[in-house]
């Protein structure tokens, strides 16, 4: 098996790209999904975060109020790491039982948005980073998803910065361009990570 950390960040493309990969045939844990259901109504996840943010951060249904929380949360390092600290081990616990489906030959895509920042590269036998133009991500946070570019900025200074998350990058993906050149560039890449899933099984 082969174990692929996929970064990149926000507005970079990376969940169109693990889309690809896991259609190709890739296993995907994908961390933000995790971390939503690791705080879906009814689960311990979900109380603890009540306990330490309060009440405010639940809609009407009892569902967690991202936008709310986020607000918090990206514009405070402290409360932000206090909401790490409650949320990475849930979504790193549930990610190993994921892990754990995998077959030998399998090629393993860990989506891991907070790849660069949390140190994690060595956790994996390499790393994919998913790259656009800051520029390019920000008018994507804005245009596409209706972010005020105010709060869009925000967001991208909460990440590492592009240098770092291509600091640990064994294979860079280019997606600065239109949605069309990304599929081949992504091909690419399966065929490569299925090369070495195979020389890995000897």
């Amino acid at each position: 098996m082969l174990k692929v950390g996929l970064t990149g960040g926000i507005g970079a493309g990376k969940s169109e790209v693990s889309r690809l990969l896991a259609s190709y045939g890739a296993v995907l844990v994908d961390a933000d999904l995790i971390a939503r259901e690791v705080v879906a109504p009814g689960t311990p996840g979900l109380a603890s975060v009540v306990a330490e943010f309060g009440p405010e951060v639940l809609l009407p249904d009892g569902a967690l109020d991202r936008p709310k929380l986020g607000s918090i949360v990206f514009a405070d390092p402290a409360r932000l790491a206090a909401l790490n600290a409650i949320v990475h081990p849930l979504v790193r616990d549930r990610s190993a039982e994921l892990e754990g489906r995998a077959g030998p030959g399998d090629v393993l895509v860990n989506d891991v948005p907070l790849l660069a920042e949390n140190g994690l590269a060595e956790l994996f036998d390499l790393v994919v980073v998913v790259d656009a133009a800051d520029a390019t991500r920000l008018d994507r946070l804005v245009r596409l998803r209706g972010m005020g570019e105010e709060e869009a900025l925000a967001r991208m200074a909460a990440q590492s910065s592009r240098e770092d998350r291509l600091a640990v990058a064994d294979l860079v993906i280019d997606n600065d361009g239109p949605l069309a050149a990304l599929e081949p560039q992504v091909r690419e890449v399966w065929v490569e990570l299925r090369r070495r899933a195979a020389e890995r099984e000897g």
